[in-house]
């Protein structure tokens, strides 16, 4: 008789802290044994020669995100986990996005309504918070937070979205005493919309001209802001999607100080840079994202932050609006200038192969780093830890077998995503995914999907072990 659902054998299994090689054996979707040899299971998966990581946990992805201007983002809750299954992700977190005047619970709700029975693999929510009035905070942030929504993005730039100082230092009050955590996107809102009108002014709208409306200064000014309220208010923060050295310059000073600042990279800032955007034609358009991909010497600077772990966490910060489309990257037309096209790049399936070559191939970081980096620090930060995150008895067993035989070439079409472009079309990389595992059942393996939609299921979040921890304040007298 079996002992096990299932047992891989022989894989070379890497975790956060170690690599060792041995047999898991899974029962009921959760990881019973690891050993160097076990015993029989009904199935069995050979990996000799492979190496095995916990499933990827992406924290950073828009999919069916609602857009004031009309543009649509080209992923769905189907399409957007197929991508993610199809390169070694098990676990997405997207948002849903509060309109002025929402409910935060009821938006919260719907996108789970929409979610429920679409998703290939496991999936939990933050909440983009754009209108933090008192029900919001104090009636409804409570609840939420007690049924798994425990992560909260807050913008400092973007028409409609940005929050004052004040409303961000209201926000994280709440963090504080609901002890969650707020993702922030730091640049400078002023700095943005005084350049781009002075671009406009003088013709100078080309999609290279993005890089110039969100220059360097204006993200670094901004993180050091948000990292000053969180100082103040005694709480940690994510700041998200950092491109540049002098933004990593401020992460260390905030750390040499003792403050909770944790960060988040992409792969768009470890592989490209802003001669993407100087093209003939509308096609940088291709690459308009923000912040936008920065120098040679910015990206040489995220890569060494990278391999001293300055980084938590590498997100895809998946936003796919097709290039050939009216409500997409030409919203405007081909003619538009840079402002008026919709930011962001997709990257939800690329992202664990990208940082798995360009990374731990060629030795920029560890494979421990790429685990912690992809799957196991997002879990701890969002509050999915332990279940989500470790190859640990008793945990989810979400995993992945890597192909590191067969260099793989880069191209849309054998993509997953319903966008029409990748912006690492061409790039051949050394690995990728042979088999993902989703508690412990195969969701992609040698080329095809083996699941229908909706064996993914919603993930409550806890509390996250670092909003428990007790911080100091500025301000003891005025918080408790």
């Amino acid at each position: 008789m079996s002992e096990f659902d299932l047992v891989i054998r022989n894989g070379r299994i890497a975790t956060a802290a170690d690599v060792f090689t041995g047999d898991i054996g899974i029962v009921d979707g959760r990881i019973e044994a690891m050993a160097s040899t076990l015993g029989r299971g009904r199935e069995e998966i050979d990996a000799a020669g492979r190496t095995i990581t916990p499933g990827g946990i992406d924290g950073h992805i828009h999919l069916e995100q609602r857009l004031p201007d009309g543009a649509e983002i080209a992923d769905n809750f189907y399409t957007g986990s197929r991508s993610a299954a199809c390169g070694g992700t098990t676990t997405i977190i997207p948002f849903a996005f509060q309109d002025h005047g929402a409910s935060l619970s009821q938006v919260l709700a719907d996108y789970r309504e929409s979610a429920e029975g679409r998703c290939f693999i496991d999936y939990a929510f933050h909440a983009i918070i754009t209108d933090p009035t008192a029900q919001v905070l104090n009636q409804e942030l409570p609840a939420l937070v007690r049924e798994g929504y425990t992560s909260y993005k807050l913008y400092m730039t973007y028409e409609g979205l940005q929050l004052t100082d004040r409303q961000v230092l209201d926000v994280l009050t709440a963090m504080r005493r609901e002890q969650a955590i707020s993702m922030v996107h730091a640049e400078n809102t002023e700095f943005i919309e005084w350049l781009t009108e002075r671009l406009v002014d003088k013709g100078l709208t080309a999609p290279k001209y993005h890089t110039k409306a969100h220059p360097v200064i204006g993200e670094r000014e901004a993180t050091h802001r948000a990292m000053s309220m969180s100082e103040l208010v005694g709480v940690p923060i994510v700041l998200v999607h950092v491109s540049a050295r002098e933004v990593v310059e401020q992460i260390d000073w905030a750390r040499a100080r003792g403050l909770a600042i944790h960060a988040e990279t992409c792969p768009q800032y470890l592989l490209l840079t802003e001669d993407a955007y100087d093209v003939e034609g509308f096609e940088g358009a291709k690459y308009i994202c923000t912040p936008p991909p920065r120098t040679a010497d910015d990206q040489a600077a995220i890569w060494a932050a990278l391999a001293r772990d300055v980084f938590d966490i590498v997100s895809s910060d998946h936003s796919p609006f097709r290039y050939a489309d009216p409500k997409g990257k030409q919203i405007a037309g081909t003619s538009a200038g840079f402002h008026k096209v919709p930011n962001g790049v997709p990257g939800v399936e690329t992202r664990m192969p990208l940082l798995y070559s360009e990374g731990v191939l060629k030795g920029r970081i560890d494979v421990n780093q790429f685990v912690r980096m992809t799957s196991t620090n997002v879990a701890k930060l969002y509050g999915l830890y332990p279940r989500k995150g470790a190859i640990a008895l008793g945990a989810d067993a979400d995993l992945v077998i890597w192909d590191e035989d067969t260099p793989v070439t880069v191209t849309n079409d054998r993509l997953h995503h319903d966008c029409d472009y990748t912006p690492y079309e061409g790039m051949t990389l050394g690995a990728w995914p042979a088999i993902t595992l989703s508690r412990g059942r195969p969701v992609w393996r040698d080329g095809a999907l083996c699941v229908d939609a909706g064996h993914g299921e919603f993930q409550a979040c806890e509390r996250p072990a670092v909003a428990r921890a007790p911080r100091p304040t500025r301000i003891p007298e005025l918080i408790q």
